[in-house]
């Protein structure tokens, strides 16, 4: 992964088209391999998951849209943002990003200017 976003403090992980995850930066690796377990490079993306987030999954690698929402797991609360990637308008796969954010955080509404 581009050295901008291996150091980054937002998981990222990207698959192709048929699922197979190509990269992870260091947050994805180290959110989603626990010590001791072996890369999952190369891996389908699927297996990585249960129900019912592996059917949602796969419905996206057939039918490429944008899936968002939090979690909160071990007192974290996390965005989730997983979304297609395309390639000369090609779709290539899905890349997620798995964010730290805080329980109470600011909205803002921003009106266009007249």
């Amino acid at each position: 992964m581009d050295k901008i976003f291996n150091e980054l403090n937002v998981a990222i992980t990207v698959c192709d088209e048929n699922g197979k995850i190509l990269e992870m930066n260091e947050a994805s690796k180290k959110v989603n391999l626990k010590p001791g377990m072996p890369e999952i490079i190369g891996k389908n993306v699927l297996d990585c998951h249960p129900e019912p987030a592996k059917s949602k999954l796969a419905g996206m690698l057939q039918d490429p849209q944008t899936n968002v929402y939090t979690i909160e797991k071990n007192g974290v609360k996390k965005l989730i943002y997983q979304t297609p990637w395309y390639e000369n308008g090609a779709f290539k796969g899905l890349v997620e990003f798995s964010i730290v954010i805080p329980f109470e955080m600011p909205h803002y509404i921003r009106q266009p200017k007249a």
